[in-house]
């Protein structure tokens, strides 16, 4: 199997709990600290649950706005992230201990471990979203993993379209090529 494509990786957000027998799972030997991992909510569940640490019923589910009132201010992956930014929890289970080597981050005043960092790896996790609108900060702590994954730039829509297309000619060897792309119901 060849890896040398890739840059890193990111462990989604679900709705299932760690408990669950149908909940994914992925086998984190074969990534953690071979690449620059993100888990975030669930992924992030799944890495300390994995690992031994305690993820439990939060209660009530956690839902909606929370402030990160203490962040980790060295951390590469909050840098430029101030204490207070608005962050959006959604989430069933919540993460009550953490396993050896992993260390606390961020919290916010309710969520005490809102996201870790594993000591001598580029492993994080985060119980909040910062994929949303509501996460402020949310492009730039994804930005932040970009760099910390060497990443470039230079997809977009229009780029991914021209290489789709370009293939496809070579493919079929046809100058004619209908492509119709869809983002689905939740593309903006």
């Amino acid at each position: 199997e060849n890896t040398s494509d890739i840059k890193g990786v990111i462990l989604s957000g679900s709705p299932f709990s760690v408990y669950d027998p149908t909940a994914f799972t992925v086998d984190l030997s074969r990534i953690r600290g071979k690449f620059p991992v993100l888990g975030i909510c669930y992924g992030a569940q799944f890495m300390v649950h994995a690992a031994g640490g305690k993820v439990e019923a939060a209660g009530s589910r956690e839902y909606g706005r929370a402030n990160l009132s203490s962040i980790s201010s060295d951390d590469e992956l909050f840098k430029g992230v101030n204490p207070g930014s608005q962050s959006w929890m959604s989430h069933g289970d919540s993460i009550t201990k953490l396993p050896q080597k992993f260390s606390k981050i961020a919290s916010t005043d309710d969520v005490e471990l809102a996201a870790y960092k594993i000591e001598g790896e580029k492993t994080w996790g985060v119980q909040f979203h910062p994929e949303v609108f509501h996460t402020l900060d949310g492009m730039l702590l994804l930005e932040n993993f970009l760099d910390i994954c060497e990443c470039k730039r230079d997809w977009s829509p229009a780029s991914f379209i021209e290489t789709t297309v370009n293939e496809l000619k070579e493919q079929l060897g046809n100058d004619k090529v209908v492509l119709g792309l869809s983002g689905g119901v939740d593309s903006s």
